[in-house]
């Protein structure tokens, strides 16, 4: 029996094995971390890319966000089927592979705005090009990303012999490692390269950085991945278990409905009506896979909050002030709290806080650990809603849509009175007459959601006015403006960044300035500088008035000659730390460790031996689930404040959680091992009786249909059994 073992399934040679372990394994730990560095590096930036570069509001952004995610978590079900029914996991990996590669790639080229920046003036012309990139770049990665995400496991386990369980137990350890190293480290460089400027007309943001580099990680995990391919065990494909599932419970229903009449007996459930087709054992296997799979109905809501940390918290964290003393966090930073969390929280459960519970003699049953972290990530929500009322609090009254605001700046040096119609306007009256002084009316008009700011200024002894208009900003960036109250034309740089130049008594374009001291250089027709240095937090803006007695002098440093200007403080700078963060991050990591551990541990020892995959894809289709019912919220829900919406979304949780909890005191727990020996022991008397069941089954609806031919032929036709 030993050989025919072996004929089977091939032990792997002494040569590639390295302490016991098969060294086809290095190559599958080092794709895995190389692939979920890459996916959670791009997405890491995702939300951002949507808002700052397509310019896209906080809702459509979600909405686009939530559907890529969920793209992402049902393709891995067709992966499943193309794996185990046609190419087998190494085929599937390397092919899907090849989709996702090139889907990362698409993006980073997608995020160039320079393509079709012509008039090199830091916008791109044709958004709806890089529009059709990025949603062609995403659906490829989910393809991707999905369709690997139930091989690549499942291939590593296909390397060890049937004698290697304990090695093949610390691989899966050190390949959950991967998967968390790899996620760490991509939501904390991602973040970092997206900062950085970048660009061949304007420095912009680097996006192309922050999606090339996943990119090039993509890359590496794929030569890596077939650099191991002749050291590799490859079991061919065997048909899917999925399928299988299907075809039985379509048959049964099928089945029923033809048989629904009253004089045919009922059975027991409704899937014993597969009994004609399938053994017991199949039947009795998928009556306990849909026995787990009833009770995922409620879980969805649990990832529909989760999964909002890549999105609404990480625009929450936009608005958030970013400077921790030795270190200033990105916004999309933040995310790194989760993972971190997570191997914290990991061993504390189960080495503190569970046998802490059992001392306790509390029976904490896996479905009420789900339940309670139901629970935990509902307060995370309610956290959050009370950090955004904070946040609110010292946000200005930005315009809506229907509503303008206007701004004056007295450039005279003496009072003047202003006539400027209503204070009130409508979308539909976008104007309004200004007066200044007894001077000529001259009407101002206002564009539709934006912030104006009106100087006013004398030209030959008549004062005038000059109107620069800004639509609505993020708080997350310092962006700024120069009004130029000198006698001749300036020149204005910060960095790298440039104002261009400014003829007198006209206004910049705002420009973004990072978080922290800027030193701007003004410089004049004849080449004479001076400098203006200050400190900026994150979302501040300002306009800066440079005034018609400033000096300049030639060859100055930046500790020299420092200009005085006039500021006017048009929106604060972020006041509220990012630190109140962790705690509805910690809440929610904390319910994410009870929740979704506990879940696998309990479908795993609830479900055959045979169909631990089915419920590994219905928990990865409740993860969709969860991401599409954010979307409808985020598109159905017509909410003013974003803090409502956090507590509707924790309000709705904790409805589902009560749900679960009646569903879970009603569940029965079962030994699928104990019932699958009972079917494996089955006696041939049981198999001749079942049998014998069927034949005569067979012969009553044969005697049936004879009697009903014979009344209606008029005939009387007498059968003997």
């Amino acid at each position: 029996s030993k050989f025919s073992l072996l004929t089977i399934k091939p032990t792997i040679p002494s040569w590639v094995t390295i302490f016991g372990y098969p060294l086809s394994i290095f190559f599958i730990v080092v794709n895995e971390f190389c692939e979920r560095f890459s996916y959670y590096g791009m997405r890491a930036v995702l939300v951002l890319y949507f808002k700052y570069f397509l310019k896209w509001d906080d809702d459509f952004s979600t909405t686009i966000y939530h559907t890529f995610v969920a793209l992402c978590y049902l393709s891995p079900i067709l992966g499943a089927i193309i794996a185990d029914s046609w190419l087998g996991k190494f085929k599937t990996i390397v092919y899907l592979s090849i989709v996702y590669t090139a889907g990362q790639v698409i993006m980073a080229v997608g995020a160039i705005n320079d393509i079709t920046d012509g008039n090199k003036d830091g916008t791109p012309d044709n958004m709806t090009f890089h529009i059709a990139l990025s949603m062609v770049g995403l659906l490829l990665i989910a393809l991707g990303t999905g369709g690997i995400k139930p091989c690549v496991a499942a291939f590593g386990g296909d390397q060890f012999n049937d004698d290697q369980e304990k090695q093949r137990s610390t691989f899966f350890s050190i390949f959950y490692l991967s998967i968390n190293a790899g996620s760490l480290l991509s939501t904390i460089i991602t973040p970092i390269l997206r900062a950085q400027k970048c660009g061949i007309h304007t420095q912009q943001q680097c996006y192309p950085l922050a999606f090339g580099v996943p990119a090039a990680l993509m890359v590496v995990s794929l030569i890596v991945f077939i650099v191991g391919s002749g050291m590799y065990n490859k079991t061919a494909p065997s048909g899917n278990i999925m399928v299988k599932v299907c075809k039985c419970i379509f048959f049964a229903i099928m089945n029923r409905f033809h048989n629904r009449s009253s004089q045919i007996p009922k059975r027991e459930h409704w899937l014993d009506w597969a009994e004609e087709k399938y053994d017991k054992l199949l039947i009795a296997q998928v009556k306990m896979v849909l026995k787990v799979l009833f009770l995922y109905i409620p879980l969805p809501m649990f990832w529909a909050l989760f999964d909002q940390q890549g999105s609404r918290w990480t625009l929450q964290a936009t608005t958030m002030d970013g400077n921790f003393g030795l270190m200033v966090i990105q916004p999309d930073q933040m995310q790194t709290v989760n993972p971190i969390l997570i191997l914290i929280m990991v061993p504390v459960m189960d080495f503190i806080i569970y046998p802490l519970i059992s001392k306790c003699k509390l029976n904490f049953t896996p479905l009420r650990k789900i339940t309670v972290g139901m629970f935990l990530a509902g307060l995370a929500f309610v956290a959050a809603a009370l950090v955004q009322l904070q946040i609110d609090a010292t946000l200005p009254d930005f315009p809506s849509s229907t509503e303008q605001q206007a701004k004056f700046i007295n450039m005279v040096n003496r009072p003047i009175n202003i006539t400027a119609g209503k204070y009130a306007f409508q979308l539909y009256d976008l104007s309004f007459d200004l007066t200044i002084d007894s001077g000529s009316t001259e009407t101002i008009r206002l564009p539709g959601g934006t912030r104006n700011t009106i100087v006013i200024v004398e030209e030959a002894d008549r004062m005038t006015n000059i109107k620069v208009s800004i639509k609505v900003r993020s708080k997350s960036k310092s962006n700024h403006i120069f009004f130029n109250g000198f006698g001749m034309t300036l020149n204005i740089t910060v960095g790298e960044e440039g104002f261009g130049n400014i003829v007198s008594k006209n206004m910049s374009t705002y420009v973004d300035v990072p978080q922290g001291t800027a030193k701007f250089v003004i410089k004049n027709a004849a080449g004479s500088t001076c400098v203006f240095k200050r400190e900026f937090g994150f979302g501040s803006s300002y306009t800066f008035i440079i005034p018609p007695n400033v000096t300049f002098e030639e060859n100055v440093t930046f500790e020299s000659n420092l200009c005085k200007l006039i500021e006017v403080e048009d929106i604060k700078a972020n006041s509220i730390h990012m630190a109140w963060q962790i705690p509805q991050y910690f809440l929610m990591t904390s319910g994410e460790v009870v929740f979704s551990v506990t879940g696998l541990e309990f479908s795993y020892s609830q479900a055959p031996s045979n169909m631990k995959a089915v419920l590994q894809a219905g928990w990865l289709l409740t993860v969709a689930v969860g991401n599409i019912i954010v979307l409808i919220v985020a598109e159905a829900a017509t909410l003013p404040d974003q803090w409502a919406e956090y507590v509707l979304f924790a309000a709705l949780l904790v409805l589902v959680c009560i749900i679960f909890a009646i569903m879970a005191y009603f569940y029965t727990y079962i030994d699928p091992v104990k019932i699958e020996a009972d079917f494996a022991n089955l006696e041939p008397e049981d198999e001749k009786k079942k049998n014998l069941e069927m034949t005569k089954k067979d012969m009553v609806e044969n005697h049936d249909e004879k009697k009903r031919r014979s009344s209606n032929e008029g005939k009387i036709v007498q059968t003997n059994f």
